[in-house]
């Protein structure tokens, strides 16, 4: 099928089209490929083509030989390449490590259209293609993946991805003025292996005179992988360090050369946010996929609004931090209602906004004015263990976006589902926000996220605590029935948690028995490349303050905490008897109100059934 003239060149057909004989770029990627703003590789692309740079997509090659890599022809400045919007060995396995059937980012949600670790062999296959190229990968797998690293589906440390790749240059975080930069020293004749410079990438060298002045150095990984404790050390440094305004370069040895992480990008500001979100994206997939069904990710978000970037919220399980930074990026209230307008002259679109938001959706602007002119705080969280007496929790200009949003014309209803903070909520100085946000915004039930409830796993998980969750619960019902409204809360809850024992899972299974509520999906921890907390899952340690942890390893283990958490499901009943009666809880077995399980109901064997009442047997005969 012909593509329409917006999308970018997937064929020499296309690029024919456009008269072009020549891309300066190659992207690759392991997602279909998607022009909508909330997939990444969309972005960088469209982002180098209003630099003027001529960019062509292979999306999900053939990994098995090189032809699908060579379609376009060799680019004039390089390779870009993205395992796509999910690290690859997460978006193919489950927590139990098993193969999922679906791949939201394929067409027709067809599963195994990606290689593992895709970045790297994307990376290693142009090498046989064009060995001089300069190669250059980014996308939240490389992201991640920059240090020497846990891996959870080898379980072992792996070296960084830049290492294993043989790349030239690792872009991390959102990459937009990253890739802008590389684009224009390349364009310049700089040598790929000259641009050292750029904030927010990571480079090789083998001389230690290159590495910068200021840089901080943590152990090698070959000490991170054969010593856990080195591990959490080396982890600290890093997480510590990511602030593009305090943060200090950081250098790891691997072998006999040298990674070296530059200082996270400056955050964009509202005006370069605007421009980003103003590209002529199509909005939609490629139309090569229509006759296999499309690509599923984009239902969630072809209809929701990006209005910023970033998250204080620092949860020890999200790498958001890591990869988009703690300090809030935001649109201006007109690029958002340019972009809700557009909307509404979809043919598709049937007035509903289903999200305005970001990681955190009332994170509007900066935890404090502090923020951008000395950087987030070092060791201290705006939100944990309770909010920072000089947290800005004022929601008025996100009132006010949401109120020009729903009175706009074509526009029926404007929902929030990217995750209301709810101890950012109550720390406001009033109860506007959950008012309107109760009265316009919520479809029945509001998604909020405790996660747990147990003091040492919500302290581990750097969340607030059980009466946080509670205060916000009683806020929201109250709230309702003044309104008359019969709304409810659906938390997000995750089992095996570092820090995590059977008797805190038993603690959350009684705190879910007291509120009445049945969960139907329960999150089981996985602990993915770049987090606090998978940190914490394999070294045992809290790397930021050094005391050691219970960690769920085994299946047994995982699998008890899960059970627990949904303990009225049958198919739960022999793990949930089993968890309890291990613990010590046989008070928890029985027919009291308090009790979690019913006892099964014994059948008697046939010697001890008791007789039935003898009866004589009917006469045929005729008298």
């Amino acid at each position: 099928m012909k593509a329409k003239r917006g999308f970018l060149p997937v064929s020499p057909a296309d690029m024919a089209e456009r008269g072009w004989t020549q891309l300066d770029f190659l992207f690759v990627s392991g997602d279909a490929y998607v022009d909508h703003p909330s997939f990444g590789p969309a972005i960088i692309t469209r982002l180098l083509e209003k630099a003027g740079f001529r960019v062509g997509i292979v999306a999900q090659p053939n990994w098995q030989n090189t032809a699908d890599f060579k379609r376009l022809g060799r680019p004039r400045l390089g390779v870009l390449i993205s395992a796509g919007n999910l690290d690859s060995m997460l978006n193919k396995f489950t927590a139990a490590k098993k193969i999922r059937s679906t791949d939201a980012y394929s067409p027709g949600g067809k599963a195994g259209l990606r290689p593992d670790r895709a970045t790297i062999v994307y990376a290693n296959r142009i090498r046989e293609c064009w060995p001089d190229m300069p190669v250059i990968i980014g996308g939240i797998e490389a992201s991640l993946r920059r240090f020497a690293h846990y891996d959870y589906w080898s379980d072992a440390v792996r070296r960084s991805i830049l290492v294993d790749s043989k790349a030239d240059l690792l872009i991390y975080g959102m990459g937009e003025r990253q890739i802008v930069a590389v684009a224009e020293k390349l364009e310049q004749g700089q040598p790929i292996k000259e641009i050292r410079d750029i904030n927010g990438t990571c480079w090789l060298t083998g001389d230690r005179a290159d590495l910068p002045a200021d840089s901080l150095e943590i152990a090698s990984y070959e000490q991170v992988a054969a010593n856990k404790t080195d591990y959490a050390a080396a982890f600290k440094t890093q997480y510590l360090e990511q602030d593009p305004i305090r943060g200090r370069p950081v250098v790891q040895p691997h072998g006999e050369r040298f990674l070296v992480q530059n200082i996270p990008a400056f955050p964009l500001d509202t005006k370069e946010m605007d421009r980003i979100y103003s590209l002529p994206y199509e909005r939609a997939w490629h139309p090569s996929y229509d006759e296999l069904g499309g690509v599923p990710a984009i239902e969630e978000v072809q209809f929701s609004i990006t209005s910023h970037r970033g998250c204080f919220g620092a949860c020890s399980f999200c790498a958001i931090g890591s990869h988009q930074g703690r300090i809030i990026q935001q649109r201006s209230h007109k690029s958002i209602l340019q972009e809700a307008q557009l909307f509404t002259r979809l043919p598709s679109f049937k007035g509903y906004i289903h999200d305005v938001g970001g990681p955190t959706a009332n994170f509007r602007h900066p935890a404090c004015d502090k923020q951008l002119r000395e950087g987030a705080c070092r060791e201290r969280q705006c939100l944990f263990p309770k909010p920072c007496p000089k947290l800005d929790a004022d929601h008025s200009d996100y009132l006010g976006l949401l109120r020009q949003l729903r009175a706009l014309p074509g526009i029926k209803k404007v929902f929030i589902r990217s995750g209301i903070r709810y101890d950012y909520l109550l720390a406001g100085k009033n109860r506007d926000f959950l008012h309107e946000l109760c009265e316009h915004h919520v479809s029945g039930q509001l998604k909020v996220a405790p996660e747990h409830v147990a003091g040492p796993v919500t302290e581990a998980m750097q969340k607030s605590g059980k009466d946080v969750f509670l205060r916000f619960l009683t806020a929201f019902r109250q709230e309702n029935e003044r309104l008359g409204k019969e709304q409810y809360l659906v938390p997000y809850l995750m089992c095996a948690h570092p820090g995590s024992t059977v008797d805190d899972a038993i603690e959350l299974a009684e705190f879910l028995r007291d509120i009445g509520y049945h969960p139907e999906q329960v999150q089981e921890f996985i602990p993915t490349p770049g987090s606090l907390s998978t940190a914490m899952y394999h070294s045992g340690i809290h790397p930021l303050t050094g005391k050691p942890l219970f960690i769920a390893r085994t299946p047994e283990q995982r699998q008890a905490q899960r059970a627990l958490l949904q303990f009225r499901h049958p198919k739960n009943r022999r793990a949930v008897a089993v968890a309890l009666r291990k613990a010590g809880r046989n008070d928890l077995i029985g027919f009291g109100p308090k009790c979690l399980l019913r006892p099964e109901r014994s059948t008697p064997s046939p010697a001890t059934q008791p007789s039935a009442p003898h009866k004589p047997k009917r006469s045929h005969k005729r008298k």
